[in-house]
């Protein structure tokens, strides 16, 4: 497009043509929903866009509620079976249904201490199947738990943050869009500090462990591994580990997972400075005319920087002119009313 031929390049023009030169104008809806809106209805209807949806994503995405009771119907089938066959497994012994309950959690997060063990097939064949579903247990639902939790602490860490002033429904969630990432991960390692310290505590002073030994076996658990050199052998500190390694695990995951999220974010944000810094070239105007009629226009513009960022491919452009095109009956490059109805009905 940029030659030394009679047409005028790209770079001296300062203004739109006319509207008669011009193929394609962009407008901007008069009744798209405002920013303020769209953020207060997030919440409520983002994750359900179209008919059916809520039944699968409710499927794929528990509630909190759902999520609780898969987890107690499967303690609950393991707590049966394991104490049925508790004379089958071998180890440190305090309660019966404790021993239970603590070789499930040990098992669906896959510590395996091996302070319990089990010693015949029928056991051996239990521990199998309920390792596997309790490792997708963990991976699908426990999560859910995790971001309930997490979500609920958003709040409080906005409002502790603002303590000074007042601050209200849409600017708290303004706040959220704009750093969520960043206070999930604060907030999942406040959880991680406070459950390494209250398990290192317990394991010091309930299972008497020296305090290095203690941190030693948090660390080992809470990481999964499980080396079983130091574990729960007493009743009490077996209740407090059912729920504690349950709780850590996860924590551990979230954490990680947002550690994860925050570092692609921050890495979107240092291409977007660059993108934005970077000067424009005579490629760059070239590339930006998506309809090569020899003008850029600012939808052409954001459009191209947008796809330099990365928030758009080529292919989302592609589809979205395609369906422009369908609704664009007349092929003046604008869509009206008209152009909608004769659409519908062709339909």
């Amino acid at each position: 497009m940029v030659s030394t031929d009679a047409k005028q390049p790209l770079l001296p023009v300062h203004s739109d043509p006319p509207l008669t030169d011009k193929k394609r104008r962009y407008h901007c809806s008069i009744s798209a929903p405002k920013t303020d809106t769209q953020l207060e209805s997030t919440k409520a209807n983002a994750l359900f866009p179209f008919p059916c949806s809520k039944l699968i994503l409710g499927a794929i995405h528990p509630s909190f509620r759902q999520v609780v009771l898969l987890l107690a119907t499967y303690l609950g089938t393991g707590i049966t079976f394991f104490f049925l066959v508790s004379h089958q497994l071998s180890g440190k012994k305090t309660n019966v249904i404790i021993d239970a309950l603590y070789f499930c959690v040990v098992t669906m997060t896959t510590v395996g201490y091996g302070d319990i063990v089990p010693n015949s097939a029928l056991t051996k064949l239990l521990a199998c199947a309920f390792v596997f579903s309790g490792m997708a247990l963990v991976a699908l639902f426990l999560s859910k738990a995790a971001d309930y939790l997490v979500e609920k602490q958003e709040v409080l860490l906005i409002r502790g943050l603002h303590l000074r002033r007042k601050v209200g429904t849409s600017e708290m969630l303004k706040e959220l869009e704009t750093n969520r990432v960043r206070y999930k991960f604060i907030i999942s390692a406040m959880f991680l500090l406070v459950l390494i310290a209250v398990g290192t505590a317990v394991l010091w002073r309930v299972e008497k462990l020296e305090f290095i030994d203690a941190f030693y076996c948090v660390c080992s658990t809470i990481t999964t591994l499980g080396y079983g050199d130091k574990s729960f052998s007493t009743e009490g500190g077996r209740v407090f580990a059912i729920i504690w390694i349950l709780t850590s695990t996860v924590c551990v995951a979230q954490f990680f997972l947002y550690l994860a999220e925050l570092n692609a974010e921050r890495r979107q944000r240092l291409l977007t400075k660059w993108v934005l810094k970077r000067r424009m070239t005579f490629m760059d105007l070239e590339a930006a005319d998506i309809d090569k009629d020899g003008f850029v226009g600012s939808a052409e513009f954001v459009i191209y920087k947008l796809k330099e960022m990365g928030k758009i491919s080529q292919e989302d452009i592609a589809i979205v002119m395609e369906e422009f095109e369908s609704l664009d009956v007349d092929h003046l490059g604008t869509l009206l009313v008209t152009d909608l109805l004769i659409a519908q009905s062709t339909e």
